[in-house]
């Protein structure tokens, strides 16, 4: 495989581990309802003049899927981010990195209930560990700690918004839409942007200044629409499963950029809990022999 083949799914892991760093600046300088409506309003504004003739001849398509694009569109993009900006008040840039590597874990798991995928001996090795791995992360060290609820709530909102991710991945291949990809993604952006909407009106409204129009441009364009290009060309490339691998970097290159950028330090119970969760992710990818085999027929006579 050429080295170049790399580069994308690389380039996206990193926007995306940077945006974890921007959900941390955001505190205090945009509220979440803002910054979460508002990175859509500018995807949506970026990608119209070029997508939107290709989505109007596609419009009858578009008009029949609508439900499953608005589904699409809560979970990948409403809900995923919109999440994501909330659970950042209340924890860390490197907690939120390592929580949203549980997605590829999770992706699998969802796909043995919703897909009837068989379960495979990594995917249930692999959740036995990573399950270990966040009840580490969650308890800060001490998983005793959750029979208290001692447990930050921008963790398990994390929690929350890595599981709507993963079945935003699940859902987006059971129901194959017959659209381009890129009004697909057009789709579920003016979806997402509906579905914020209200919670953005509801307030508080925070105003565009200098001081956060830097954080809404990197989550719009970046974060948003250089990085959903980047992840179809890694897919096109080297296909889905491999690609999913790299968002196992996530948590080295949020820690990484987190303290580099905010000044985080890292704690055992940081280490102990990433590297479990990351270990069960990697077993969940690369150990992929079904754990039941199917009944060979036997020939009669």
């Amino acid at each position: 495989m050429p080295l170049l083949y790399l580069l994308p799914p690389l380039g996206a892991v990193l926007i995306w581990s940077g945006n974890m760093t921007i959900n941390q600046l955001t505190v205090g300088a945009i509220a979440p309802s803002s910054i979460a409506f508002l990175r859509w309003v500018l995807a949506l504004a970026v990608l119209t003049p070029f997508v939107a003739p290709s989505a109007w001849k596609h419009r009858a398509t578009i008009r029949r899927e609508w439900p499953k694009l608005a589904t699409l569109g809560m979970l990948g993009m409403a809900l995923w981010q919109g999440l994501a900006y909330v659970a950042a008040e209340t924890t860390s840039a490197t907690n939120m990195g390592i929580l949203a590597a549980m997605v590829p874990l999770l992706t699998v798991l969802l796909s043995a209930l919703i897909l009837r995928e068989a379960p495979t001996l990594g995917g249930t090795l692999g959740g036995g560990v990573a399950l270990i791995g966040v009840l580490v992360l969650l308890g800060r060290g001490n998983p005793a700690s959750l029979l208290g609820l001692e447990v930050a709530v921008g963790d398990a909102l994390m929690v929350v918004a890595a599981t709507c991710y993963a079945l935003y991945g699940v859902m987006l291949k059971r129901w194959p839409l017959d659209l381009p990809p890129w009004v697909v993604l057009y789709a579920q952006v003016c979806f997402a942007v509906l579905l914020l909407l209200p919670p953005y009106l509801l307030g508080p409204m925070t105003p565009v200044d200098a001081g956060n129009v830097g954080l809404i441009v990197y989550a719009g364009i970046p974060a948003s629409i250089v990085t959903t290009y980047l992840w179809m060309r890694a897919i096109r490339q080297i296909g889905a499963s491999r690609a999913s691998i790299f968002i196992n970097l996530m948590p080295l290159f949020s820690a990484i950029i987190a303290m580099l950028a905010l000044g985080e330090r890292l704690a055992v119970f940081h280490v102990i809990g990433g590297a479990l969760v990351l270990a069960g992710v990697l077993m969940a990818q690369t150990l992929t022999r079904p754990l039941a085999r199917r009944p060979s027929l036997r020939r009669e006579g």
